[in-house]
């Protein structure tokens, strides 16, 4: 009973519960670890793109060209397709143009056209594909000395 007269609901054991909980949490974040993408089952995942910390990404809004030194970054990146041979996106290219150096230098803006390629088994995890190339195509100016149309080989 209550102070007011009124009888209350039995209580519960709350160990139940919170060990509920406790799985419930610990299989979101296994589940988190592994892409969307590889979590299909039976039929082959597309393959994802490796960032400069090993983690795996399918259709990233940003992605970080330069590990080294953050001067290089796809950003606002949207994605056409993402298949199991290649993957296309718009998006731009920020680069610093490191006048008068780098850590004094601007970002800039380049548009451009990203395409993933030449998905190969992930040393890391041989059961998933990532793509190994990345051509990036400017549709406008490119940032010097940089080619309108560049293709780099992913080793992440």
């Amino acid at each position: 009973m209550d102070a007011s007269g009124a009888s209350r609901p039995a209580r519960t054991p709350r160990r139940p519960r919170i060990r509920t909980v406790a799985l419930l949490c610990a299989a979101a974040l296994t589940a988190a670890a592994v892409p969307a993408s590889a979590q299909t089952g039976g039929a082959t995942p597309d393959p994802v793109v490796v960032d400069c910390f090993s983690g795996a990404q399918v259709r990233p809004e940003e992605y970080l060209l330069a590990c080294g030194d953050g001067n290089n970054r796809l950003v606002r990146l949207r994605w056409n397709s993402w298949g199991p041979r290649t993957a296309t996106a718009t998006g731009t290219d920020m680069v610093n143009d490191c006048r008068p150096y780098c850590a004094a230098g601007r970002f800039r803006p380049y548009p451009v056209t990203v395409t993933l390629s030449d998905p190969e088994p992930w040393p890391a995890h041989p059961d998933v594909q990532r793509f190994t190339t990345i051509r990036l195509l400017y549709t406008d100016t490119a940032p010097a000395p940089v080619p309108k149309d560049v293709t780099y080989k992913l080793v992440y």
